[in-house]
């Protein structure tokens, strides 16, 4: 583009004035023309052809295939020869025609209005433009925040659930990330990461929350201690069986009460496996680390995914994980226990092979015994109910090519079918 607009009118009014040049805006304009085509309709040597093109500037275009063709300027120029050349004499009161001056005035002034035309359309266009993006991200934007949980659900949580004494803090957040976690079956996940720091205690906090309700939280202590709005127990199981009930308030969740509840038979010093209904507490408890967990229990089928666990570390909660108020239970049966796990497992993974590095890989020894053998319940055709499963996992006698060391093998619990078989390393 030239750099102001009174360029464009020299670039306008110079080759206006040149009847060569008048003739080729005229060709291009009804038809785009290779330089051979024009020296031959103009009847000019090529120097000269050369020469007007080079004058005519912005005017014209060389396209890539070789052919001139008239800019949005260029077009503009043309227009305004028409009106000039097709506009009746205009005579004064007295009878005569406008003398030259006054013509080329007139042709100015037709050459600025088609001009503030062309660029008014062009900045109208892209002004609907950007009105349409505005108007597609802001929607997007009131989706995602009807999803998800506020910042200030998190600082709640933390006064009013955790009870870290906030207002002693300068808190900055870190990171607010939302997505729909389509492995979920559409789960809305907010994660909120939090700095909290003063002249004593420097701690980062991490808040997970999956349709508005939390469902993982863990402190970072950076530096120093916690500090706390409320004096806080000096037991372990104390701690916990007030964030218990603290945390029912805040979530308005009948579970959180009945396992306020189960927690309650324990006597402190205690590490216990209770049952109550579907409610499995387990508590194991080593000076200031420990465990307190509950997780949902039915026919003697344990499904860990469906717990409340929290985790101390040095007598302070490090951690919070919920995945009971998300999951559902899709069937208890266990038709296959360990030993029959292991066995189709073994079956399985000595007739898989994978390739590395363009190469197949099939033969490999697996050894005798399995490295481990869990009894993770996990989801198979609907998304968030939980089926019975094993996850068998066997170590190899060598490093395999790809890095591979291990193979994983997933087996359903009451079916027998082998889900998948994962090569793993390290």
């Amino acid at each position: 583009m030239p750099d102001s607009e009174e360029e464009i009118y020299s670039i306008m009014f110079s080759s206006l004035k040149h009847p060569a040049r008048r003739k080729i805006l005229r060709m291009l304009a009804d038809k785009p023309m290779t330089f051979s085509q024009m020296l031959e309709v103009l009847g000019v040597s090529s120097s000269h052809l050369t020469y007007h093109l080079e004058n005519l500037g912005e005017l014209v275009s060389r396209q890539e295939n070789g052919e001139y063709r008239l800019s949005t300027f260029g077009a503009a120029s043309v227009d305004t020869m028409k009106v000039v050349e097709e506009a009746p004499a205009v005579r004064s009161k007295h009878g005569f025609p406008l003398s030259l001056r006054w013509r080329s005035l007139l042709a100015i002034l037709v050459i600025a209005v088609v001009l503030f035309a062309s660029m008014s359309y062009v900045q109208y266009a892209s002004l609907n433009q950007l009105s349409s993006e505005h108007e597609l991200l802001e929607s997007r934007y009131e989706q995602l925040l009807s999803w998800s949980a506020s910042a200030d659900d998190a600082i709640t949580f933390l006064q009013d659930v955790i009870q870290i004494d906030v207002a002693a803090y300068h808190a900055t957040l870190l990171s607010d990330t939302v997505e729909q976690r389509t492995d979920l079956g559409g789960v809305v996940e907010e994660i909120l990461r939090y700095s909290l720091t003063n002249g004593e205690s420097k701690i980062d906090v991490v808040l997970r929350f999956r349709n508005q309700m939390l469902s993982w939280y863990r402190i970072y202590l950076l530096e120093g201690s916690p500090i706390y709005a409320e004096p806080q127990p000096q037991t372990i199981l104390g701690i916990a069986g007030n964030l218990v009930q603290r945390f029912s308030s805040f979530e308005d969740a009948s579970y959180l009460e009945d396992m306020s509840n189960v927690l309650a038979l324990v006597n402190e010093g205690e590490n216990v496996e209770i049952t109550e209904s579907n409610i499995k507490l387990k508590v194991s408890i080593d000076g200031g680390d420990g465990t307190v967990q509950w997780l949902y229990t039915e026919n003697g089928v344990d499904f860990l995914p469906k717990s409340l666990t929290l985790t101390f570390e040095d007598g302070v909660l490090q951690e919070i994980s919920d995945g009971w108020f998300l999951l559902k239970i899709g069937s208890t049966e266990v038709n296959i226990d360990m030993a029959e796990a292991v066995e189709i497992a073994r079956n399985a993974a000595e007739g898989f092979s994978w390739t590395a590095d363009g190469e197949a890989v099939s033969d490999f020894v697996v050894l005798d015994e399995p490295a481990s053998a869990l009894f993770h319940p996990t989801q198979r055709e609907e998304y968030l109910t939980l089926i019975p499963y094993w996850e068998i996992t066997f170590n190899l006698d060598k490093v395999y090519p790809g890095g591979v060391n291990r193979l994983g093998v997933g087996v359903w619990a009451d079916t027998g079918e082998v889900r998948r078989i994962r090569t793993l390393s390290g």
